[in-house]
């Protein structure tokens, strides 16, 4: 009999996982909570809520599921790790506590001080008067300053202020008018980094680490990386500013240090940790600390991994030696462009039906996130509605096939950014 996997979660970083773990012949079935259409082509859809912990275990234990996957961080908040731990099933997450490293700013941060883990100079503050007063350390100077809600706020408690009045402004939003609720009561305020962004990603378990890879995203809106920020507008894998030799450097002075640290907190880290990080011109420095995969940069990492991915997640959950798992990434380039609503990240309309799926290459992936069906058709139903996928020898063929593909996909009020990675293969390649 082949194993029973639960995947939680409705993304398209769920449907990249369950793509991905649908390949392997040691998984019999595979059920996603609630997943959506797309994934519905690979898995079983389970009428559950990420975040309902109760329901998601009854339906575990009545499935006699081997092993669960948490996608998103809610459910790793609400428990969902300690509870089927506790019930004595297999899960492939952080526990609540070990996943404070993404939902308190303040609590990262403060480890990253005490371990001395490379990050950018900060204080934490609940008051507004000295929040501001360290702020103008920096903008007096000429300075931008970065301003963090400590905990969660759907992708918008980070701001990077210009000037003195932007900082008040932002204070005042986040410690005196509660715009962000619980989450901005505490703020982190810190020195604004400059170089590259770059994500790494490794699989722990609670020990050790398994190195996946590393991506870069595009967040903002627009081409030219211009408009608001959002849940991320496109990725690639292994960005030339991320060498071997700086790789060994960040798992070296980074992950392996924060591992141990969190071992020392007893909070043990199992499951995936994900290090956003700014190469600096005086080395790697972390931005922040997630405590799940990357949307969209599961997307691009995915299609890369040569091996099973199932004995590596549940080596992982299993707080097992990674000795008898491989992770085994296949050569070239891979990226992925998002298709989103006119309007997002802010309002924008649903049930716009797509079309144009079946036309595009056998070979090209599509992930789905905001659809689901009505009265028969596909149609949008969240803000970033699919991922368009390619691989190539190198990231320039990789992107010119996922523009080509894109050609043959509509929606009303598609849009999408038409220069991922560009920056990136122009400057390798010379354009």
């Amino acid at each position: 009999m082949g194993k029973k996997v639960l995947v939680i979660g409705a993304g398209g970083r769920e449907h990249a996982l369950i793509w991905k773990l649908s390949q392997s012949p040691l998984i019999e079935k595979i059920y996603a909570a609630p997943g959506n259409p797309g994934i519905g082509n690979l898995a079983a859809l389970v009428d559950v809520e990420a975040d309902d912990v109760e329901k998601l275990l009854i339906f575990a234990k009545k499935e006699l599921i081997d092993l669960t996957v948490v996608g998103p961080e809610i459910p790793l908040l609400a428990g969902v790790v300690d509870s089927f731990e506790k019930a004595g099933l297999n899960i492939f997450g952080a526990t609540a506590a070990a996943a404070q490293i993404e939902a308190s700013k303040a609590f990262a941060k403060n480890l990253m001080r005490q371990y001395d883990i490379p990050t950018a100079e900060f204080r934490v503050f609940d008051q507004m008067e000295p929040a501001l007063e360290y702020a103008r350390t920096f903008t007096e100077k000429g300075r931008p300053v970065v301003i963090k809600a400590d905990g969660l706020a759907a992708g918008k408690g980070v701001v990077i202020a210009a000037d003195t009045k932007e900082a008040e402004a932002v204070l005042e939003n986040m410690l005196l008018r509660d715009v962000f609720g619980d989450a901005g009561r505490t703020v982190v305020v810190e020195e604004c980094l400059q170089g590259e962004e770059v994500s790494f990603f490794v699989i722990c378990n609670g020990s050790d680490y398994l190195p996946v890879m590393s991506a870069q995203d595009h967040k903002r809106a627009f081409d030219g990386d211009q408009g608001p920020n959002t849940g991320g507008m496109g990725a690639y894998v292994n960005p030339p500013v991320f060498t071997d030799e700086l790789q060994k450097k960040v798992e070296k002075e980074i992950v392996a240090p924060v591992i141990k640290a969190m071992n020392q907190e007893g909070k043990p880290f199992r499951g995936v940790l994900y290090a956003g990080l700014m190469i600096t011109d005086t080395g790697p420095k972390v931005l922040e600390f997630n405590a799940r995969f990357g949307d969209p940069e599961t997307q691009v990492l995915m299609p890369m991994l040569a091996s099973d991915l199932f004995p590596v997640l549940e080596t992982a959950a299993k707080g097992e030696s990674f000795t008898d798992v491989k992770m085994e990434i296949n050569k070239g380039a891979c990226l992925g462009v998002v298709l989103a609503s006119g309007g997002y990240p802010g309002t924008f309309a649903k049930g716009m039906v797509i079309s144009g799926l079946e036309s595009l290459d056998q070979d090209a992936l599509v992930f789905h996130a905001g659809t689901k069906i009505s009265k028969g058709d596909l149609v949008t139903n969240g803000g970033r509605v699919l991922t368009v996928v390619c691989r190539g020898a190198d990231l320039k063929a990789a992107a010119l096939r996922a523009y080509q593909q894109i050609k043959h996909i509509n929606f009303e009020h598609m849009y999408y950014r038409k220069d991922v990675g560009e920056r990136v293969w122009k400057k390798v390649r010379g354009g």
